[in-house]
């Protein structure tokens, strides 16, 4: 794994610290139409003009006050309504007092009665009665709107109309995007590519993952030429389950299917299903599957898929979730349900397969698990070469060197290295990026940023130089043990010092291999026992390791003396209850205080043993801070076993060669088998 590259480090007690889609279009649409409505409406209320009551500036009246009004010359304006039969009477200012007791000169309109009266005939007679005797002068209007039409039924119903709207715009936004909402939540959130849309990733785009690709391409077939299977009396298969750590590539292979079968492409999170309303789940499952049929041939790809595929027995003694368990169910009924040569085919992805219910996994649904592992070194050789393409390299940069030092990284990390290593070349002015800045970016992503302003006493960087000094000295002269690579007392994040090692990539590890490691993990501790007298809390992140390193070893692979060929692991995913008795857990933690107290011992005897150039190495820490294996090489001599990858490449080496000298053999042959055959032909000729 990648934590493995910093195999051991000195800290001051803390513990150590995922194709862009297609952009989205604006929406306009009903939401812009609702927001004219309502501004409409709240216009209308509030700026419909002075021709509505006001409780502030106005009240009933009866017709004979009416008259009398008139006759004392209090009215401004006159308005008939000849079909309500109703009189708008407009006061003058300076009469508002006699009129009402609370004034309305500060609302700045002149107030008005509404008054009923008998027949319009009646009031104008009386008008111009008045007129005649000069009480008065004002104006008389006629508004022959036809009151209770559809302007007053607006006015009695725009607030009703208004809330109506207001929520509908609330609940669409809530929904999230189109065909969602509140008419829309159970609808499908799934992101669609048509036809060509997805092409623009292939295969050529996943570099390493031989293994990977090689199955996917055969669901590229299915997709492609479906009869040539069905004819013979095959299915297709109705899904394939991408299992693997974060940062393979297992959504970037879905995509490339896409591409390469030149299907639409449905993509979608397991999250996306589960909301907080029962049943909603189950209808975004429904839906999505009918678009995909509709749409047939068709992937539909479903990431993290253990978000709501998670196993419904892992947690017996709590109650589960009705959602996530509604949205399952309709998943097992979609993908046993459909006809299998429908042409869709489901993909899904997840790191977690250990926690997927078992009847999702079953052959019908997820006909195929494919692993898609961290890549090895070739497949971290040809990772490099595609996202090293469009960066401006320095000559001195090798892909095979550059994979060599990443053991244990994704694809993503890969990506991370090369786009770190550019920044830091140009954070460093150079005008390409170097071999260096590479190696930098690999340390600034494992250890963190170097912190060289933090101020330690001579005492301190001894401490440290000593103890990591004892972590290479034993690595060095322990079989199994790691590869050393570099030891660095420079503060990184929140270690103080480190030791990194190039791990090797084994396929099994055995009971040595594992104690020498655990070996060379307390080396810093006994280091600092023997040479500075005392401890510290430097060691805490080893002891850590070398801990749960020792459980494992005892508790699930069997390896205890007095516990041998027993496995204790609990796959549930809540332990309420330990899978063994407390006599069983004393006998676990008595075989695993002895085993590290072993290994502990032998480390001191190493470094006893070894003393002097464990302090010429504690000195050239202190000089250079950082040291590389070649230092070690020098005063230790070289290291007397060979490693893993060192055999590998000298395996590789010895076919390379075996394979260019039968290359030579076969040519040899060719040769001398023209010559029998032409021999008046020049040798140059007989080729042709």
């Amino acid at each position: 794994m990648r934590g493995k590259m910093k195999r051991n480090n000195y800290n001051n007690g803390g513990r150590r610290n995922n194709e862009d889609m297609p952009p989205k279009k604006p929406k306009f649409g009903l939401n812009w139409l609702y927001m004219l409505v309502i501004a409409a409406l709240v216009g209308m209320f509030f700026f419909g003009g002075e021709n509505t009551t006001d409780s502030s500036v106005s009240k009933p009246a009866t017709y004979t006050e009416f008259q009398l009004y008139l006759q004392k010359g209090y009215v401004k304006s006159i308005t008939i309504n000849n079909v309500e039969r109703e009189l708008q009477l407009y006061l003058k200012p300076e009469r508002i007092r006699e009129v009402f007791k609370q004034s309305a000169k500060q609302t700045g309109k002149s107030p008005y009665l509404l008054v009923e009266y008998g027949s319009a005939e009646k009031v104008e007679s009386y008008i111009d009665d008045q007129r005649a005797k000069g009480n008065f002068k004002g104006a008389l209007t006629y508004d022959n709107k036809q009151k209770g039409g559809w302007w007053d039924m607006l006015l009695n119903f725009g607030p009703v109309i208004l809330i109506v709207l207001f929520w509908i715009l609330i609940f669409r936004n809530m929904g999230g995007g189109m065909g969602s909402g509140v008419f829309g939540v159970g609808k499908s959130k799934a992101k669609i590519y048509e036809k060509g849309e997805a092409s623009a990733v292939t295969f050529k785009d996943v570099a390493g993952q031989e293994g990977a690709k090689q199955e996917v391409e055969e669901i590229v077939e299915f997709l492609k030429n479906p009869e040539r299977y069905t004819d013979l009396g095959g299915k297709i298969p109705k899904g394939a389950l991408l299992v693997g750590p974060p940062g393979t590539g297992k959504t970037l292979l879905a995509k490339a299917v896409a591409g390469e079968a030149g299907v639409p492409f449905f993509s979608m999170s397991g999250s996306d299903f589960v909301e907080m309303f029962v049943g909603v789940g189950a209808s975004r499952v429904r839906d999505l599957f009918r678009q995909a049929k509709e749409k047939a041939p068709s992937i539909v790809f479903i990431d993290e898929i253990d978000a709501v595929g998670r196993s419904r027995s892992k947690n017996p003694n709590m109650g589960g979730n009705d959602e996530r368990e509604n949205t399952l169910n309709a998943l097992l009924t979609e993908m046993d349900g459909f006809g299998t040569n429908s042409g869709v085919i489901v993909l899904a992805a997840t790191n977690r397969a250990d926690m997927l219910d078992s009847a999702l996994l079953r052959a019908g649904r997820f006909d195929r698990q494919i692993n898609v592992d961290l890549p090895n070194l070739n497949e971290r050789k040809a990772i490099f070469a595609v996202h090293l393409k469009p960066l401006k390299l320095d000559e001195s940069v090798d892909s095979t060197y550059l994979a060599r030092q990443t053991p244990g990284f994704s694809g993503a990390d890969i990506a991370n290295v090369c786009n770190e290593a550019a920044l830091i070349a140009a954070r460093n002015g150079h005008n390409s990026v170097t071999s260096k800045d590479f190696l930098d970016a690999v340390d600034r992503i494992i250890g963190g940023l170097e912190k060289k302003t933090k101020v330690m006493t001579n005492a301190e960087k001894r401490t440290i130089a000593l103890h990591e000094a004892g972590h290479a000295t034993i690595s060095w002269f322990l079989e199994y043990a790691n590869p050393l690579v570099k030891v660095s007392i420079v503060p990184r994040g929140r270690a103080l010092g480190a030791a990194w090692y190039m791990p090797e990539e084994r396929q099994i590890t055995t009971k040595e291999q594992m104690l020498d490691e655990m070996c060379s993990l307390l080396g810093g501790r006994a280091a600092e026992e023997l040479f500075v007298g005392h401890i510290s809390s430097g060691a805490m992140n080893d002891l850590e390791r070398s801990t749960k390193q020792a459980y494992s070893m005892i508790a699930y692979m069997g390896m205890g003396e007095n516990l041998p060929n027993l496995c204790y692991y609990n796959n549930y995913e809540y332990q309420f209850q330990r899978p063994y008795s407390e006599q069983t857990a004393k006998l676990i933690d008595e075989e695993v205080l002895k085993m590290v107290n072993e290994q502990y011992e032998r480390a001191k005897t190493v470094l006893t043993e070894h003393k002097d150039g464990h302090n010429k190495l504690a000195d050239l820490l202190m000089e250079r801070e950082v040291i590389m294996a070649e230092d070690v090489e020098e005063i230790f001599g070289a290291r007397p076993f060979v490693s893993r990858s060192q055999e590998i490449m000298a395996a590789e080496e010895e076919a390379r060669k075996a394979e260019e000298a039968e290359e030579a053999r076969r040519k040899e042959i060719a040769e001398r088998m023209a010559a029998e055959r032409f021999p008046d032909v020049q040798p140059e000729k007989r080729e042709e």
